[in-house]
């Protein structure tokens, strides 16, 4: 996606752009959002696949090259997980990682680690089919999907966001896509020789290929910060590529478009609903400085859970603030300010309890939870005095964004949640409930956030 980006920033025409794109494989039902807020919000995920984005497994040679092995489970893991936000005037971007070891709750799973969402939901919904009696092929299409659907609600409750399309991009991608730009600079504070991601690299400035730059990206082991330091690496792997691009115009050549093209073709996969050709010409005006590279904050980095699990701790509720400020979505409402109702209108024993219990996750006050008495309700809203009470809109957005309707006779201030069968959001059986933190550390790793890497600077920036 970011290469595409850039290649319309570097001037090429759209015939080109739309036969560049025209190869990549789409996917569609991932329960997508529709641009509702005033932005495109875009999960962009890494996959640890030993297959290409149309399923045809790797070669001896490229698995060598990726240091991937022959496990066949490495496709289940996403070990990149990036909210891209961009406003709809297209004039500036902002990617939020978020660490792969994050313990949150997984929808029809439990808590776990968010990289594992995909791939555990996949695995498990695969062997239930397979049980029934589904032929291996749609087995394993079917769970892949049902895997792409649970990330994707796990990252927008984690977040708040709504996710509007998504991106998938396999360890080949990196590779292919960096020698498609003919490398990318990097800058390391010290020199590194790790071998389980391959990565050996002297200290200072120096352009990667393809293959060096997947290790450059990859090692987290031997590293002071572990898996943030590894996402620091990816933010300003990706700036770089970016800040090249625009400056060198590396893709005007007929020989590096075809290099792109088949990379794209082999490793990336798209949401079938994405106008690219669209989404490309309301970026026209973005400049590399205006693509801000964040990482959500980090409550515990050397957490445990009760069952000896060693994960990143992350408070949901802080989360949500941060990523609202981020992007510019700060209500600034004091949630502990006023009381929330929520009422049951769906037929399901417990769901205003839940989602009283996950919106105190999250920092909201509860006053009356019961079931609803006013008659039949087919869509789950927040009620207030008015649709623009910034309260009322608080609280709609950290149930999943549910419409916030008008309701003449409430007292002012009143704000109260009536929950349908269609709901979907924190606390229902298919969305995030309340967040586990038992277990923890003997002595608790405080995560200071790092500065804000953006691509339009000189040179790229050295890191660990």
């Amino acid at each position: 996606m970011l290469a595409v980006l850039v290649l319309v920033l570097t001037g090429l025409g759209w015939h080109s752009v739309d036969q560049l794109i025209s190869g990549i494989e789409r996917i569609g039902n991932l329960g997508l959002g529709g641009n509702s807020d005033g932005a495109t919000d875009i999960l962009m995920v890494g996959i640890d696949a030993r297959a290409d984005a149309h399923g045809n497994p790797l070669t001896a040679d490229e698995l060598a090259m990726l240091h991937a092995g022959d496990d066949d489970e490495g496709g289940l893991n996403t070990d990149t997980i990036i909210l891209i936000r961009v406003p709809n005037d297209g004039q500036s971007a902002m990617a939020i990682s978020i660490p792969r070891d994050s313990y949150v709750d997984i929808p029809g799973i439990g808590m776990g680690k968010i990289n594992s969402a995909y791939g555990v939901t996949k695995a498990t919904q695969q062997q239930k089919l397979i049980d029934q009696g589904v032929a291996p092929a749609e087995a394993d299409r079917r769970s892949t999907l049902a895997g792409r659907q649970a990330l994707i609600k796990t990252v927008g409750n984690l977040t708040g966001i709504t996710v509007d399309h998504y991106a998938e991009v396999g360890l080949l991608g990196f590779v292919l896509l960096t020698d498609a730009v003919g490398g990318v600079e990097v800058c390391l504070n010290n020199a590194v020789d790790e071998p389980l991601s391959g990565a050996d690299f002297p200290a200072g400035q120096q352009q990667l290929n393809g293959a060096q730059a997947l290790s450059f990206v990859r090692q987290r082991h031997e590293l002071p910060r572990g898996d943030l330091d590894r996402i620091v690496r990816q933010q300003v792997y990706m700036a770089q590529l970016v800040h090249q691009a625009l400056s060198a115009k590396m893709l005007t050549s007929p020989g590096r478009l075809r290099d792109l093209s088949d990379a794209l073709g082999r490793t990336v996969v798209l949401d079938d609903g994405w106008d690219v050709l669209s989404f490309l010409n309301e970026l026209k005006d973005l400049s590399g400085g205006l693509v801000k590279f964040e990482t959500i904050p980090v409550k515990d980095l050397a957490g445990w859970t009760d069952n000896g699990e060693s994960v990143v701790k992350v408070d949901p509720a802080d989360v949500h603030k941060f990523v609202a400020k981020a992007v510019g979505e700060d209500s600034g409402v004091d949630t502990t300010s006023f009381a929330v109702d929520v009422y049951n209108a769906s037929g399901t024993g417990g769901l205003a309890g839940q989602a009283a219990t996950a919106l105190a996750a999250k920092g909201f006050r509860t006053g009356t939870v019961d079931n609803w008495i006013g008659g039949p309700i087919q869509t789950s809203r927040v009620l207030a005095g008015s649709s623009g009470d910034p309260k009322a809109r608080a609280v709609a957005q950290a149930l999943g964004g549910l419409p916030v309707i008008s309701e003449s006779g409430l007292a002012e201030g009143s704000i109260r949640v009536v929950l349908a069968s269609d709901y979907s959001g924190p606390g229902s059986a298919t969305g995030a409930g309340t967040f586990d933190f038992s277990g923890g550390t003997a002595t608790a790793i405080p995560v200071a956030p790092a500065a804000p890497i953006d691509a339009g600077q000189n040179g790229p920036k050295c890191v660990n």
